[in-house]
C-alpha cells in the first residue's frame, strides 16, 4: 500500500467519524487498514483480493446493526413495523445512497468497463458500501468489538433515514403501499404494464409503465373506460422504478379524489 493509498484511507475513516488510533481500535498501518482496502477492489478490477468475502459478511453484521439500532431507538415499534422499517434501511438502495454521500467512488477500484457502465453504478455502491461494513467490523475487532465500531459510523445515517421513512410510510415502497390500500377496500390488485421506450443505460424516461386498477369503485378517477379503470403512469431506468413511480401517482391519485 502506498503512502498516498494509506492517506486516503485514513481521511476516509475520518469521514466516517472512526479514529483507528482510539482504545479498541487497528490502529493506522497498511496492514491493519488492509481491509478497508480489499472492501473497495470490486472484484471487475481483477485484483489478488476482492470485496466478495467482505461483503457477505457485511450483510450479516449489516442486519444485527440495524436490529440493535431499532431496538434502541425504536423500542415502541411492532415486530412487524421493525422488520419493515430495517429491510428498508439495510437495503441496496439505502446503501448505495449511503456509499455515494460517504464518496466510495473517490476510493474505489473496479474495471474499464464496470466504470463505463452508469446503470451498475448504484449496484457497485451498494456492494463496496455492504464490504466495508465488513471491513470495519473486522478491523476493529470482529466480536470483539467491531459491531460498536460499525453502530457509530451508520447511527446517523439511519436516524435521519428512520426519521423520513416513518414521516412517510410509503417512502420508497409505493408498489406495497398501493397493494395494501387497493385490497383493504377490495379494489382487488393492481397490474402492471410496463415497456421499454430507450435503450439508454441510465435514462430515466427508458421504462414506461401504467399501473391500473379494475373495479367499478375506480369512477371518476384516471382511466379511458369510466367507472372500470384507473390508472398512473410512470417512468424510470429500470422497470422496477417505472413501476413504482406508476403506482406512487396512482395512489397519489386515489388519495386526492373527493369522497364519494
Amino acid at each position: 500500500m502506498t503512502p498516498e493509498r494509506r492517506r486516503q484511507l485514513l481521511a476516509l475513516l475520518a469521514e466516517l467519524g472512526l479514529d483507528p488510533l482510539e482504545n479498541p481500535g487497528p490502529g493506522d498501518s497498511a496492514q491493519a487498514l488492509a481491509p478497508l482496502e480489499e472492501a473497495l477492489s470490486h472484484t471487475s478490477a481483477r485484483l489478488p483480493r476482492n470485496h466478495e468475502r467482505l461483503e457477505f459478511l457485511g450483510d450479516a453484521v449489516l442486519r444485527l446493526a440495524a436490529a440493535e439500532y431499532l431496538e434502541q431507538h425504536h423500542g415502541g415499534l411492532s415486530v412487524g413495523q421493525r422488520s419493515a422499517l430495517r429491510a428498508q434501511l439495510v437495503s441496496d438502495r439505502w446503501l448505495a445512497e449511503l456509499g455515494e454521500r460517504c464518496g466510495l467512488e473517490r476510493l474505489w477500484r473496479i474495471g474499464a468497463m464496470a466504470a463505463g457502465d452508469q446503470a451498475g453504478r448504484a449496484t457497485i455502491q451498494a456492494e463496496l458500501c455492504e464490504a466495508l461494513v465488513g471491513a470495519i467490523y473486522l478491523a476493529w475487532g470482529g466480536p470483539h468489538g467491531g459491531l460498536l465500531a460499525v453502530d457509530r459510523w451508520l447511527t446517523p445515517h439511519w436516524q435521519r433515514s428512520s426519521q423520513e421513512l416513518l414521516s412517510d410510510p410509503d417512502r420508497h415502497n409505493w408498489k406495497s403501499a398501493l397493494q395494501e390500500w387497493s385490497q383493504a377496500r377490495g379494489l382487488g390488485l393492481p397490474t402492471y404494464h410496463c415497456r421499454q421506450a430507450s435503450s439508454g443505460h441510465g435514462d430515466p424516461r427508458r421504462f414506461h409503465c401504467t399501473a391500473t386498477l379494475l373495479h367499478e369503485s375506480c369512477s371518476g378517477l384516471v382511466g379511458e373506460t369510466a367507472g372500470q379503470t384507473a390508472g398512473g403512469e410512470g417512468w424510470g431506468p429500470s422497470r422496477r422504478a417505472a413501476e413504482q413511480a406508476a403506482a406512487a401517482r396512482l395512489l397519489q391519485l386515489f388519495r386526492s379524489a373527493p369522497a364519494g
